[in-house]
């Protein structure tokens, strides 16, 4: 098939399926009709289409809002490292995808943009902060989109909408040229998609040093496509279904698919441990709390001004007014405080990983819950009251932010009500291989490539 006639049916597939869901904001419609009409074959996703996030990887010349009203209108100034990566791969780039204002959030709901709905159930949440890519992937307008993850904003909306979602390690994949690390080293930047070969293929695509990164991490011995279904060495695997957050419980169902996939890998020859990580949580919630909020309101500023704007109730969320004055109450002395506290469990979790080669989590450990709940137009709770509310789903995915190690969520199961669960495996850092290693076998032992939501472009 040519370039084009894949845009096409990704145009009709948007229409048919996109005001249902509301998960792509615009069409670069430009693009499509400037696309040859012979199938190319440069780069291993020749001609697939792509969609990026609204916020992060930029494209020269291109809208990117960040789901905001104070960024209404921003166009980006130059190609990001990874956008000339993607591009490199052959994708083809045709629009945006819906992020909740500057990312903050798992759910995917904002002023500027409405609230992305998940194809599995239309009242429910798709995930945040990347739900517009997991929305979109889920519902067929295209196999493969564009996210960031600086909390568990991949694998957040992977679990809620039934995706494989791959927080790569720290330094795997570039944020330049703007950017060496931020939030003390928590974001990174990939993709989500519906199996793991695309994923490992991707990552062989997108990986590696860019000139002026701020230093280079452990490489491959091999590409990481060739780690889907190699032989899988017996593992050291340790799990839990027990909250790191006082006094919340796991859903019961969310409990008995971790409880399955632990006898897979049983049954298997693996050593499964139920064990886990000890660690404060106030402590970790106030400090990762601080961590991102850290110098954000310069940058707010200087957007606003940028854009003839200024920060207030006309132009962000409450809960995000609420983070801009925590933003600029804090002091230099806060970070020293928040970097030894995050050095603290970066090392408590390095401790752990010399017992065993893996941690297996719920990813979230609630179903995905309806629209609303986790909304920034709420004035009755702040923005560290906002961040606890959301830890009550998702607290297993932003240790491994702070921590740098590769983490991965495979959609290993199902509620009886049919919405998607999704179960999270860490890795060691830089140990991506053998996260892919155990994900393709997972993926062979327990399949979900025929499940498909109710909303789908080709039905």
């Amino acid at each position: 098939m040519s370039p084009r006639e894949l845009a096409h049916l990704f145009v009709e597939a948007v229409e048919k399926v996109n005001p249902k869901i509301n998960a792509v904001i615009e069409v670069y419609f430009d693009r499509i009709e400037r696309l040859g009409n012979h199938a190319i074959s440069e780069g291993p996703f020749a001609g697939v289409p792509f969609l990026m996030k609204d916020i992060g990887a930029g494209e020269s010349g291109r809208h990117q809002e960040s789901g905001s009203r104070l960024m209404k209108g921003h166009v980006a100034d130059t190609d990001s490292f990874l956008t000339k990566l993607f591009k490199k791969a052959g994708l083809t780039l045709l629009g945006r995808t819906t992020t909740p204002e500057f990312a903050l959030g798992i759910s995917t709901e904002s002023v500027l943009t409405g609230a992305t709905r998940n194809p599995w159930n239309l009242e429910i949440m798709a995930g945040g902060s990347s739900g517009g890519s997991a929305a979109s992937v889920a519902a067929g307008i295209l196999p493969i989109a564009h996210g960031s993850d600086n909390g568990g904003s991949i694998r957040i909306p992977a679990s809620a909408c039934g995706l494989v979602g791959l927080k790569p390690s720290r330094g795997r994949v570039t944020l330049g040229p703007d950017i060496g690390e931020i939030w003390p080293g928590m974001l990174q930047e990939f993709v989500l998609s519906r199996t793991v070969r695309d994923t490992a293929l991707m990552l062989d695509a997108v990986s590696g040093p860019a000139p002026g990164d701020p230093f280079i991490i452990t490489q491959p011995v091999r590409p990481f496509a060739q780690e889907v279904n190699a032989p899988a060495e017996r593992l050291r695997i340790a799990w839990t279904t027990d909250s790191w957050q006082p006094g919340v419980t796991v859903d019961s169902e969310v409990v008995r698919c971790v409880e399955k996939v632990v006898s897979e890998c049983e049954k298997a020859g693996h050593e499964l441990v139920e064990a886990s990580p000890v660690f404060d949580y106030e402590e970790y919630l106030q400090a990762t709390c601080k961590a991102w909020a850290f110098g954000l309101y310069v940058g707010m500023d200087m957007f606003g001004r940028a854009l003839g704007r200024k920060v207030g109730e006309e132009t962000v969320e409450p809960v995000m007014l609420s983070f801009y004055k925590y933003s600029k109450g804090l002091v230099a002395a806060d970070m020293f405080i928040t970097e030894f506290v995050l050095n603290k469990l970066r090392r408590t979790f390095g401790i752990f990983f010399e017992q065993y080669d893996m941690l297996l989590t719920p990813t979230l450990i609630k179903l995905p819950e309806p629209l609303g709940k986790y909304s920034k137009m709420r004035t009755d709770v702040d923005y560290v009251e906002y961040m606890r509310l959301c830890d009550e789903t998702k607290v297993f995915t932003s240790a491994a932010n702070v921590t740098g190690q590769p983490a991965i969520t495979l959609p290993l199961g199902h509620s009886q009500s049919g919405l998607p669960i999704g179960v999270q495996l860490i890795a060691r850092f830089g140990e991506e291989g053998a996260l892919i290693r155990l994900a393709s076998w997972l993926e062979q032992e327990m399949p979900w490539r025929d499940r498909l939501p109710p909303v789908y472009a080709s039905r």
